[in-house]
C-alpha cells in the first residue's frame, strides 16, 4: 500500500536513496555561551541583586541603599560602603571567572565567603547595561566604569573606554539598567514590576535579619519613603519586628544546637505555639548564605504540628553554620541549593532542641475559638466545648473531638442561667449622634455638649521603658490581681449611673448586677494608665501659659478657708516650698510626665492620659500643691508611685452635689456638668475599663453584688 506524502507516519526508505550526511558539531559562539551562563545564573532581577548584596556583604560594608524602578528591570541599584575595588581591577572585573576568593580547586572545599565563582557581574553585564562607581581608602577620588558583554565599554560612541575619574565616597555603586534588553523572551516573562518589586523586598529582609551590623534600605525609584529601612544598631529581633511584624517578633524563642561528630552548630529563633500563620516562613542561611532546604522545611512543620492547630504554621529564622569541608555549595548556578553532609542527622538534631525548647515554654496557651451556633457557649482553654464540631481544648493542651455519647449529655441551659443583656450587643443609642447620647430622652443642647478638645499629633517615637523601678511598680499590679473582678469588667455591661455624688454606677456582669464606686475604679485605672504609658503621654496644653504660683496660691487659699489648723501654719511658706520643689525637678517632669514648666514658674502643660476625657480643671490647684508633701522626691520608685498616684486622683471624675429635688431649679452650670460626667462615665471611663483595666483585690470594696438572677428565681419559687 503506499504511503501518501503527507501522512505523518514513517515509510519504508528504499535502497537506492542516499543517507543524508549527519550534522557537524561546531563550538557555539562566545556571546551565546555567556548569554547561555547568563541566563542560568540571572534568572529575574531578585536574583542579580541577591549577588550584589552577597558581594557588598562581603566587601565589609555596613550600609546598603537599594534602589528599584519597574521591578529591577529598568534599574537596579546598590550601594555600598565597603573597601571599595582597585582602579588596576577594573578592567577585568566583568569577565567570567575573575575573583579574588578563588584560587585552585581545592579552595572550594573551604570557602566561607558568598561569592567566589566571579560570574555574577560577568553575567549581569551580558544581559544589561552595567555602571561601576568604586572608591578604596587610599584612593583620591572614584572611578566610574561601564561595561557591555564583560568588557570595558565607552559611556558614549566615540568615548574612551577606560574608567573616568569622578567624585564618590568610599565604597562601591553598582547599577543595572534595562535588564534582559536582549533578551525579550525573558523579558516578556515577567508578569507585573510590583510582583517582582515584592520578592525583592523579601530578599532584602531576609538578608537584613540576619547580617547584624549592617544597615539596609531599599525603595522604590521616585518615592520619598523606603518600602524597608533597618538600622544597623537593631537587634535580630527588632529587625523580625521591621521587616515582619510585632505579632511575630512578639512570641520568639531563641534556640541553639551543636554537634562536634558532625561539624555544625545553630542558632535561630522559632515562633512559639501561640503564633499561628496560614504559611510557613523560613529564613535559612547556611554558612550565612540564604539557601532554601525542603527537607529541613518539612521536618520544622513536622515538629510543629503537635503544638499548633490544624492549618497553622510556624515563623523559624535558623543560622546554620557547618564545616566548609562538609559542605558542597557549587551544586546550583544561583547558590540557592546546597548539599551537606550528615543532612538527616543534623536536621533531627535540630528539630529536637525546637521541640524541647517548645515544650519548656508554651506551658500555657491561648487559643481563639469561635461557636458554630449563636445559642451556644465558646470553647474555653481547659474547658469542653458545647457545640458539635468544636474541639475541645484539654488542660495539658491537647485538642480532642466530642464523642456522640457526650453530645447527647449536652442539655439546654435553664432560664435562671442565660444572659438578658449581652455587653457584645450593640446598643441603640450608638446609633444616636453624640450630641443626642444623653440620659435624658430630649436633645442636647450645645450648652450641655462635651468641650471640643483639638488634638494635635505628632511624630515622636515611642519610648521604650527600661527602668527597673518602673518594671517592679508594674510587676506589683500584675501580682495583685483578682481575676474574677478582672473577668467582671472584661465582659460587663455599663447600666447607668446611681448616684454621681457619691460617684456609684451599675453594671452587669453575667446573670449578676453590681454597683461600683466608679471614683475608686477610675483611681485604679488611672494609675495603670501611668505605669504603662510611662514617658509616653500626650499633653494638655494651655494657651497662654499658667502662673504656678498663682495656682498654688489658690490651692493654699482653699486649703486655709477648710483647714482648723489654719492659724498655726505659714500658707506661704507651704506656696513657696512646693514651687521649688517643681521648679527644680521640672526637667523630670517634663520627661517622664509631660508636665512642662519654664524657668520662671510659668505652666504650659500636664500630662494627658485619656483621649476623649479631660479632667476637672477646677482639681488642677489642689493636685499641683499636694505635689510638695505627697510625693517622695528622695526615692525614684516611691517617687513615681506617689506621682502616678497623685495624677490619678487627679484624673477621677469630680463628685457633683445633690441633684435637686422635685419642683426646685436646678443651677445650669451644674445641670451641664452632671450630664457632661454621665457621658464621660458611659462612653469613656467604662469602655476603657473593658479594654485594659487589671482588677486588683483592693477593688473588691467598691465593687458590691445587689442581685443575682439564680437567687431572684428562688425566692420567686418559694413564694
Amino acid at each position: 500500500m503506499d504511503a501518501d506524502g503527507d501522512d505523518p507516519r514513517g515509510v519504508k526508505r528504499k535502497a537506492q536513496e542516499e543517507l543524508e550526511p549527519p550534522r557537524r558539531i561546531r563550538a557555539l559562539h562566545q556571546d551565546v555561551v555567556n548569554k547561555i551562563a547568563a541566563g542560568e545564573i540571572i534568572v529575574a532581577p531578585v536574583h542579580a541583586l541577591k549577588e550584589l548584596i552577597e558581594n557588598a556583604v562581603d566587601a565589609g560594608s555596613t550600609s546598603l541603599e537599594i534602589l528599584v524602578k519597574d521591578g529591577g528591570l529598568k534599574l537596579l541599584q546598590i550601594t555600598d560602603n565597603g573597601h571599595g575595588i582597585d582602579k588596576e581591577d577594573l578592567p577585568i572585573l566583568c569577565e567570567r571567572f575573575t575573583t579574588s576568593k578563588l584560587k585552585a580547586f581545592e579552595d572550594l572545599t573551604s570557602i566561607g565567603t558568598y561569592g567566589f565563582r566571579g560570574e555574577a557581574l560577568a553575567s549581569i553585564s551580558h544581559i544589561a547595561h552595567l555602571t561601576v562607581t568604586t572608591k578604596t581608602p587610599e584612593s583620591s577620588c572614584a572611578w566610574k566604569a561601564h561595561y557591555a558583554g564583560g568588557k570595558l565599554a565607552p559611556a558614549k560612541p566615540g568615548q574612551s573606554a577606560d574608567p573616568k575619574a569622578c567624585a564618590g565616597r568610599q565604597g562601591t555603586q553598582i547599577a543595572v539598567e534595562d535588564l534582559f534588553y536582549n533578551v525579550p523572551t525573558r523579558r516578556r516573562a515577567f508578569r507585573s514590576a510590583s510582583e517582582e518589586y515584592a520578592k525583592i523586598l523579601d530578599l532584602v529582609g531576609r538578608y537584613a535579619v540576619h547580617c547584624s551590623g549592617v544597615a539596609f534600605s531599599c525603595k522604590k525609584h521616585g518615592e520619598s519613603g523606603a518600602g524597608l529601612a533597618i538600622p544597623s544598631n537593631a537587634s535580630t529581633i527588632d529587625r523580625i519586628r521591621l521587616v515582619h511584624n510585632s505579632a511575630v517578633a512578639n512570641d520568639l524563642i531563641q534556640f541553639g544546637a551543636a554537634n562536634e561528630q558532625y561539624g555544625f552548630k545553630s542558632e535561630g529563633l522559632v515562633s512559639s505555639a501561640n503564633h499561628s500563620a496560614k504559611r510557613t516562613t523560613l529564613l535559612l542561611f547556611i554558612n550565612h548564605r540564604s539557601v532554601e532546604s525542603s527537607a529541613i522545611k518539612k521536618a520544622i512543620e513536622h515538629t510543629y504540628s503537635t503544638f499548633l492547630p490544624k492549618g497553622g504554621h510556624p515563623f523559624v529564622y535558623l543560622s546554620l553554620e557547618i564545616d566548609p569541608a562538609r559542605v558542597d555549595v557549587n551544586v546550583h548556578p544561583t547558590k540557592r541549593e546546597v548539599n551537606f553532609l550528615n543532612e538527616e542527622e543534623i536536621i533531627e538534631i535540630i528539630c529536637d532542641e525546637i521541640r524541647t525548647r517548645l515544650g519548656k515554654v508554651d506551658t500555657s496557651r491561648t487559643f481563639l475559638t469561635q461557636c458554630l451556633l449563636s445559642t451556644k457557649r465558646p470553647a474555653v482553654a481547659g474547658a469542653d466545648s458545647g457545640a458539635d464540631g468544636i474541639p475541645l481544648i484539654t488542660a495539658d493542651g491537647r485538642m480532642t473531638q466530642r464523642g456522640p455519647s457526650q453530645r447527647a449529655a449536652t442539655q439546654k441551659p435553664y432560664e435562671n442561667n442565660l444572659v438578658r443583656v449581652d455587653s457584645r450587643v450593640r446598643k441603640i443609642t450608638s446609633m444616636l449622634p453624640p450630641g443626642e447620647r444623653a440620659s435624658s430622652p430630649s436633645k442636647v443642647t450645645d450648652e450641655q455638649a462635651p468641650e471640643n478638645m483639638e488634638y494635635v499629633y505628632t511624630e515622636k517615637e515611642p519610648t521604650i521603658c527600661r527602668l527597673t523601678t518602673v518594671k517592679d511598680l508594674r510587676a506589683e499590679v500584675r501580682e495583685d490581681i483578682h481575676n474574677n473582678l478582672t473577668d467582671i469588667f472584661a465582659k460587663h455591661t455599663f447600666v447607668g449611673v446611681v448616684d454621681d455624688r457619691r460617684r456609684i454606677a451599675a453594671i452587669q456582669g453575667g446573670v449578676k448586677l453590681f454597683l461600683v464606686d466608679y471614683g475608686m475604679v477610675s483611681n485604679e485605672y488611672f494609675y495603670q494608665l501611668g505605669l504603662t504609658d510611662f514617658g509616653n503621654f500626650g499633653a494638655i496644653r494651655f494657651q497662654p501659659p499658667l502662673h504656678l504660683r498663682e495656682l498654688l496660691r489658690i490651692a493654699a487659699d482653699h486649703e486655709r478657708d477648710v483647714s482648723g489648723d489654719a492659724e498655726d501654719m505659714d500658707w506661704e511658706e507651704v506656696v513657696t516650698m512646693v514651687y521649688d520643689q517643681i521648679i527644680n525637678r521640672r526637667d523630670m517632669l517634663a520627661e517622664y510626665f509631660a508636665m512642662e514648666v519654664s524657668e520662671d514658674g510659668d505652666l504650659s502643660s500636664i500630662p494627658l492620659l485619656m483621649k476623649g476625657y479631660t479632667p476637672s480643671m477646677a482639681k488642677m490647684p489642689n493636685f499641683l500643691l499636694r505635689l510638695g508633701p505627697h510625693v517622695d522626691w528622695n526615692d525614684e520608685k516611691r517617687c513615681f508611685q506617689s506621682f502616678l498616684r497623685e495624677l490619678a486622683s487627679f484624673y477621677v471624675p469630680e463628685s457633683l452635689p445633690p441633684q435637686a429635688k422635685e419642683g426646685e431649679d436646678e443651677d445650669e452650670q451644674i445641670a451641664s456638668c452632671r450630664k457632661q460626667l454621665a457621658r464621660a462615665v458611659e462612653y469613656a471611663l467604662f469602655p476603657a475599663f473593658k479594654a485594659r483595666l487589671i482588677a486588683t483585690r483592693g477593688l473588691l470594696k467598691g465593687v458590691v453584688e445587689v442581685a443575682d438572677l439564680k437567687g431572684l428565681y428562688r425566692v420567686f419559687e418559694r413564694c
